[in-house]
């Protein structure tokens, strides 16, 4: 049998548990994941794209688990009444291959996405850090927003979308968290000036220059989370050049973030070498650092097992037959022979 979790397991959990307990719990999982990263058998996403977006799997194992994840990004959906981002996936036993949870993965994504920013942010932002700017206000804002309030103490926090409405969207949505102090700003330079994390979450899948380097300021983090395919950037070249730069898989980055606009030895680090004390961080408090962040199947991996636990803790999720029963395991064909219908009793 295989667990089944949906969009509402994953809110029941939340509804238990809270969210910024949930969003911890994810930071400290996908932490200890990076930690023993040369565990991991690791790939870049395979992806196809078309003229409307790109839909991509991400597969990653280490000797007890393999996962992958089935994600899209198709900017144009809101017009259609789809998200942008919609994901499911599965996590399996590599002893035997068999699929243990399928998953929903569009709530959780947002959610350890939130979660690996903040992680990487942890070690990268300047201590004391207290104000964010969030340019780009759509479906994952929310959780960048209470993520770094709640986990990283961020207490102000100043909005920018090209599209006002989302933007009072988030603002409606963040009620929720009343020691959070918004504003909504009438361009990019106001929401970013003195901000010490910028936080850039955009859809366009172009290549875009949402922050340019005349607006750096010394000691201040940029955690990049929308440039995540070719093609599609948000940072100019001169922000990169002036920073110190911070990727989660070095061969999926420079394909896919921003960094694809550099030249092939540009410097970065993986992240993973900071968080284990191989590689500096930050060195001073006026060093500029970018995360460039396009998301790695080890975060799903790491979501995958975590919801699974929490959904066993409460009882939730179905079990389904998504793999046929065999009474004798060589005998796949007598599955396609005629069934007794299942009759209503009367």
């Amino acid at each position: 049998m295989t667990t089944l979790l949906t969009p509402n397991d994953i809110a029941c959990i939340v509804a238990a548990h809270g969210l910024p307990a949930v969003l911890e719990r994810l930071e400290t999982a996908i932490t200890a994941d990076f930690l023993r990263w040369p565990e991991f058998d690791k790939v870049a996403r395979v992806a196809a794209h078309s003229s409307t977006g790109v839909i991509e799997l991400m597969p990653v194992a280490d000797a007890v688990h393999y996962s992958f994840k089935y994600v899209n990004g198709h900017p144009g959906n809101s017009r259609l009444g789809l998200p942008t981002v919609m994901a499911f996936g599965v996590l399996a036993d590599v002893a035997t291959g068999r699929p243990v949870v399928l998953s929903e993965l569009t709530l959780t994504t947002a959610m350890r996405t939130a979660a690996t920013s903040v992680m990487a942010a942890r070690v990268l932002a300047r201590r004391g850090s207290r104000s964010m700017a969030l340019i780009g206000n759509g479906a994952q804002s929310e959780f960048q927003a209470l993520a770094f309030h709640h986990l990283l103490g961020i207490d102000t926090l100043r909005l920018y979308d090209t599209d006002a409405r989302a933007g009072a969207k988030l603002l409606r949505n963040l009620h929720v968290a009343p020691g959070l102090r918004v504003q909504v700003c009438a361009d990019i330079a106001s929401a970013v000036r003195g901000a010490d994390i910028v936080t850039t979450v955009t859809a366009d899948k172009r290549n875009a220059v949402i922050i340019d380097a005349g607006l750096l300021e010394a000691g201040m983090h940029l955690n990049a989370v929308g440039g995540d395919c070719p093609g599609k950037t948000e940072l100019a070249p001169g922000v990169l050049q002036a920073a110190r730069v911070f990727v989660e898989y070095e061969p999926q980055t420079r394909i896919e973030g921003d960094s694809q606009q550099m030249a092939s030895d540009f410097a970065v680090t993986e992240l993973w070498q900071v968080l284990a004390g191989r590689a500096a961080g930050r060195l001073t408090a006026d060093d500029i650092t970018v995360f460039d962040s396009v998301g790695f199947a080890l975060e799903d991996f790491s979501a995958l097992r975590l919801m699974a636990k929490l959904a066993a803790d409460l009882g939730l999720g179905q079990h389904v037959h998504l793999i046929p029963t065999l009474d004798n395991p060589k005998d796949l064909f007598s599955q396609l022979l005629p069934a007794q219908p299942q009759r209503r009793a009367a």
